[in-house]
């Protein structure tokens, strides 16, 4: 076994075929978690090298492990890659996509130094591909249609345009492109040469080369299952001491005075959206952004974190540590704070607890950033900057919207305002957020919300934890108006006034009646905070009964002043309206905007494009209350679904908020209701939806296959499916399904599609007409078992199954 540190051109020059073994799992790289940062290292150590040309930073990429074949003679040697795959094939894909672009522009020559790396030369390979990275496996077709491809690379008019191989490419060949610039500007050629020169030895790689008889699994197994994965605050950790011995410092001392994180609280895990990782990670991830000004993914922290220290920070590590000693110890205070029940909590802490609440992180960098050692802004200040950020979060959270692009705007507040002089920096913040125009990021306004809460189906629609925050807010407001200390933090209960199950105590005469009480039960206006539960026989009883069990937890104010406000009457649909109305008042002065601001947007079809529900169509008059909807033709078409007034559908008694809940009541498994569900005169409910975004497309009769696409891309080896649980996962009916996949080229694992009982389709055709591979043989050669001539049933992916490989 041989070990080296490695560039890409000591890996990629020699001429070779470095092979991808069939048994590898597929190419699983995305844009977000790994193309996006590995460009962002690139991009960073290539703008290094140009404002310092007498320095050579380097960026370390990982290990790779790759074992010799058995020497066939006139041949190129060949390498199984036994480890590291997926970074090799995204190494290649970048260095290609790069050379395209190059290529193009007229730099010939800076192409041919990457191109070296890419493809052997032609006197080495006598037939077949030049391509150094063979795939084997089911992306073959897919990486070597795009690494062959002539520049420029039109990669929408690519077979296997999407393919993750296809759009990894064009990711990268847009990234290069636009930082290059034009190729007619003077810095042009001067980038170009350094970004190659980063590409070909300024990115490393531990490379460990086997022998042709040596254990590869052991190796295999070793680096990726045995013992735990070390994170990010480990790898920096080590980074910080090896540079603390390099600096001359004294290693242990400086263990036991400066290095905060060997603790539980910093060990313990938090979730970050689909990640658990150990609070120490998020910190340092969370601290590093407060410096730079950017968003960093997860992944990214150690590499980022290393880049800062070695480039950007301007200070020896022994400097940085009391820096960083100080915001973790404020950090943790403010988290312990946070958890204490009953302590009264500073603006800060009260910020904290309110994210933890709404299970949400994406402030804490603008907190560490205000608190940088040095700064020394007004407590004022801070408080102020704080409860502008908190109203744009959680008005976008009253609204549901989409959180994903807001980390981008804290890095930028944090960027632009860096230098900004405390007396204005709040008025700055404000003004920063208050110029957000578009659906993915604006502030909203007061209107928008009334309008959204005024029949929200808040109980149904919000988490818990969120949930009983805002109720809390509306208690601390209660409050503040007589100087009294907020309400503890104990996780009261949240008490519907009229009660879920009303009909045996709180009966009315119609079913329009019925209907309308039904409508209200969840709304804002009829929930409560208890200070304990009432038991379920109170909780249901008739009004007077539930009125007297309020009373005694009048203890909060906003059970006492609702009391007061109602009287003697009834707790009607009128009392939720107008108590829906004083809540959302107050949420509003909780969270309030600058005078004047409304929260437009210059992108509403945008805004439309995020999340439409059926009580969006109803409002706009495209669905009618009453209206009965039919399953797609199947044995299912005696069940209907009604539209009720709410925005929800009934179906068998009981009520859905979306179309597929309602279709899974009815399939029995996970359904697209939007092309499950019909209308009387044929339409689609997916037709009505497109009618209400503008959208025309799905109107003509345009089926969208994109979630086809999706699932076949993600359909793991050594499984099968059917064509009637894939019609359903993705709304179709299995014959057009099966007549897409025989002409697409997009459709990728056709084999892995079975007919019913687990048996090849007697009708089976490759979507290649010269393609002639026996899709039986495929799937036994991924190791799936045939019984009696059918596919072993316990591998067999089912509907819901389909669905969640894709629900990300």
């Amino acid at each position: 076994m041989d070990t080296h540190v490695r560039t890409p051109q000591d890996i990629f020059l020699q001429p070779q075929h470095l092979v991808v073994p069939p048994f590898q799992r597929p190419y699983v790289w995305d844009k977000e978690e790994q193309w996006a940062p590995l460009w962002q290292d690139v991009r960073r150590l290539t703008e290094s090298r140009l404002a310092d040309r007498y320095s050579t930073p380097t960026h370390f990429l990982g290990a790779v492990v790759i074992q010799a074949q058995e020497p066939v003679a006139g041949a190129l040697q060949a390498h199984n890659i036994i480890d590291g795959q997926q970074r090799l094939t995204t190494l290649q894909l970048l260095m290609d996509a790069a050379a395209a672009v190059l290529d193009a522009s007229g730099s010939q020559a800076l192409a041919a130094q990457l191109d070296v790396l890419t493809h052997n030369q032609a006197i080495y390979v006598t037939e077949g591909v030049r391509l150094k990275i063979r795939h084997t496996n089911r992306d073959q077709a897919a990486f070597d249609e795009v690494m062959q491809a002539d520049p420029p690379v039109v990669h929408p008019e690519l077979r296997h345009a999407g393919s993750l191989i296809a759009r990894a490419h064009e990711y990268f060949a847009s990234a290069v492109q636009e930082w290059l610039g034009d190729a007619a500007e003077p810095e042009f050629v001067l980038r170009a040469s350094t970004l190659v020169d980063v590409l070909t030895r300024g990115l490393q790689l531990v490379a460990i080369n086997l022998g042709v008889n040596e254990n590869s699994q052991e190796i295999f197994e070793t680096l990726n299952a045995r013992g735990t994965p070390l994170t990010a605050a480990d790898l920096i950790k080590n980074f910080v001491f090896q540079k603390l011995a390099a600096e001359g410092a004294d290693t242990k001392k400086v263990y036991a005075e400066q290095w905060s994180f060997d603790t539980k609280f910093w060990e313990g895990e938090v979730s970050v959206g689909r990640y658990a990782i150990s609070r120490s990670s998020l910190f340092f991830n969370q601290w590093l952004a407060s410096r730079v000004g950017e968003e960093i993914s997860p992944k990214s922290t150690f590499t980022r974190f290393k880049h800062y220290v070695e480039r950007e920070s301007g200070r020896k590590v022994t400097d940085l540590l009391p820096i960083l000693k100080e915001q973790a110890a404020l950090y943790e205070a403010w988290t312990r704070a946070a958890e204490d029940p009953d302590k009264q909590l500073t603006r800060v802490e009260l910020s904290i607890y309110r994210m933890k609440s709404s299970e949400v992180e994406l402030l804490k960098p603008l907190l560490i950033w205000l608190h940088e050692p040095g700064r020394a802004i007004p407590p004022h200040v801070i408080d102020d900057v704080v409860s502008s950020a908190e109203s744009w979060l959680v008005r976008r959270q009253l609204l549901r919207l989409t959180t994903s692009d807001l980390g981008r705007i804290v890095a930028d507040v944090i960027r632009v305002h860096r230098d900004a002089p405390a007396s204005e920096l709040a008025d700055r913040v404000r003004a920063h957020l208050t110029r957000l125009n578009v659906s993915s990021t604006y502030w909203p306004g007061d209107e928008e919300i009334r309008v959204a809460l005024r029949t929200e189906q808040t109980y149904r629609r919000f988490k818990r934890g969120r949930l009983r925050m805002l109720l809390e807010a509306v208690e601390d407001h209660h409050r503040a108006t007589t100087n009294q200390p907020r309400v503890p933090r104990r996780g009261y209960p949240i008490e519907h006034i009229l009660p879920q199950k009303w009909s045996d105590n709180w009966a009315v005469e119609s079913l329009e009646a019925e209907q309308e009480r039904g409508n209200h039960v969840h709304r804002l206006g009829n929930l409560t905070l208890l200070t304990s539960s009432l038991n379920s026989k109170v909780s249901n009883g008739a009004w007077p009964t539930k009125r007297a069990a309020l009373a005694q937890h009048d203890t909060l104010l906003m059970n006492s002043r609702l009391l007061a406000e109602v009287g003697g009457d009834d707790w009607d649909e009128d009392q939720i309206d107008l108590r829906t109305e004083s809540v959302v008042d107050i949420l509003l002065q909780v969270w309030p905007v600058p005078a004047g601001h409304e929260g437009d947007i210059v992108d509403p079809q945008a805004k439309t494009q995020e999340g439409v529900e059926i009580k969006d169509l109803v409002r706009a008059g495209l669905l009618q209350p009453g209206t009965v909807l039919t399953p797609r033709p199947s044995e299912h078409e005696l069940h209907t679904a009604v539209v009720v007034p709410d925005g929800t559908l009934e179906v068998k008694g009981r009520r859905f908020e979306t179309p597929s809940g309602a279709g899974k009541e009815v399939l029995g498994r996970a359904v697209n209701g939007w092309f499950f569900w019909r209308l009387d005169d044929g339409r689609k409910l997916s037709d009505v939806r497109a009618e209400f975004r503008g959208d025309t497309t799905t109107q003509e009769g345009r089926f969208d296959w994109t979630a086809l696409h999706a699932i076949l891309e993600a359909l793991p080896a050594g499984s099968w499916t059917t064509y009637g649980s894939l019609a359903d996962a993705v709304g179709t009916a299995a014959q057009p399904l099966g007549g897409h996949i025989t002409k697409c080229l997009q459709c990728t694992n056709a084999h892995r599609i079975l007919a019913k009982h687990g048996r090849v389709a007697p009708a089976f055709t490759w979507s290649d007409p010269n393609d002639q591979r026996d899709p039986k043989d495929l799937l036994l050669g991924e190791g799936l078992a045939f019984i009696e001539d059918r596919a072993d049933p316990t591998r067999e992916l089912a509907n819901d199954d389909l669905v969640a490989l894709i629900s990300e």
